[in-house]
């Protein structure tokens, strides 16, 4: 891969290496928010100590903890982020209006810079597109005053070419897309595909690992530790970190460890033009059968901690490949 980049290019991947900008990601925590007593405030320092630029969380990370249910919570969240020098980033996982009216006033409230949502309509996918569109041309409205930047991640069940087409009928130059490394294989894509098809519209990533696994005539994903699954994080890298020919395009790398957690089949090769995209709830993991509660949160935080050891690598790696590129003629 680096061999065929040009020098100019590589030159690039060396100066975007060293200024990249990772996130901690809530979700590599999540057993640890749903099930145990971690708070939102938690993962700043956790950022902090490891020298990322800021984090990701979601409205209702800590269950009744959460930023969505202790609004009491948010100013000192915010206040903390401030004096760590973290970036915050709101998820939810929702276009409805009222979800994302929640979303937006937490941003608000914490000073937060984006917002990211993801469709959970049903319905035949010509229905489920076309509620999406209308969900998301009201983010003028429900933010008046321009604040934030909003992101629609690919989850499972549309495809790179329908997320764009929604992207393109809303029209909303603070609305972009959110690349996740295996969210699209659900939808019977491939990583290296769906990057081709979102590469001009993304500007945040979910990096996270997951075994490939054939279901009902498509494909299902289980999550796994960074490394030891089918996902090539050198190559996505590689091409994320080059988009954006004066400066990078990429905002945020959030590093997601979601070790477990499977997601099934939602599109399928045989489908028909229409196909009905089932009901489904948020993402969940559920804990490992077998194993003690404690266990397998302490297992989490110390996943949490590899994953960005293991990242870190790959970019030293790369970074390494790069200046050997510069160096050949």
């Amino acid at each position: 891969m680096i061999a065929a980049l040009t020098q100019a290019q590589a030159a690039r991947l060396v100066a975007r290496i060293d200024a990249i900008p990772l996130f901690a990601h809530a979700y590599a925590w999540h057993l640890n928010f749903r099930l145990g007593t971690a708070t939102p405030a938690d993962l700043l320092p956790f950022a902090r100590a490891h020298g990322l630029k800021g984090v990701k969380i979601h409205v209702e990370d800590g269950e009744e903890r959460s930023l969505l249910h202790a609004p009491e919570t948010r100013a000192p969240f915010a206040a903390l982020a401030q004096s760590l020098d973290l970036e915050i980033h709101i998820e939810t996982s929702s276009t409805s209006e009222p979800d994302l009216r929640d979303a937006i006033q937490i941003a608000h409230a914490t000073s937060a810079t984006s917002v990211r949502c993801y469709p959970r309509h049903a319905g035949r996918l010509s229905q489920v597109i076309a509620a999406t569109i209308a969900d998301l041309q009201r983010l003028p409205a429900l933010d008046p005053s321009g604040r934030l930047d909003f992101l629609l991640e690919q989850h499972e069940d549309l495809t790179s070419r329908e997320l764009v087409h929604i992207l393109q009928q809303v029209a909303n130059p603070r609305l972009t897309l959110l690349y996740d490394f295996a969210n699209m294989i659900n939808a019977n894509e491939t990583p290296e595909a769906a990057l081709a098809i979102m590469a001009r519209h993304i500007t945040d990533v979910h990096i996270k690992d997951a075994k490939i696994l054939p279901d009902r005539g498509g494909f299902a994903h289980r999550a796994c530790r960074s490394g030891e699954g089918d996902i090539d994080f050198a190559r996505l890298l590689t091409h994320l970190l080059l988009l954006g020919d004066g400066t990078a395009q990429i905002r945020a790398f959030a590093l997601e460890e979601e070790n477990e957690m499977y997601a099934p089949a939602y599109r399928f090769a045989e489908e028909g033009p229409d196909p009905v995209i089932p009901a489904r709830e948020a993402s969940t993991t559920d804990p490992t059968a077998g194993e003690p509660l404690p266990d397998r949160l302490a297992r989490e935080r110390r996943e949490a901690t590899a994953q960005i050891h293991y990242v870190r690598t790959v970019l030293a790696r790369l970074r390494a490949q790069a200046l050997s590129r510069l160096e050949t003629p």
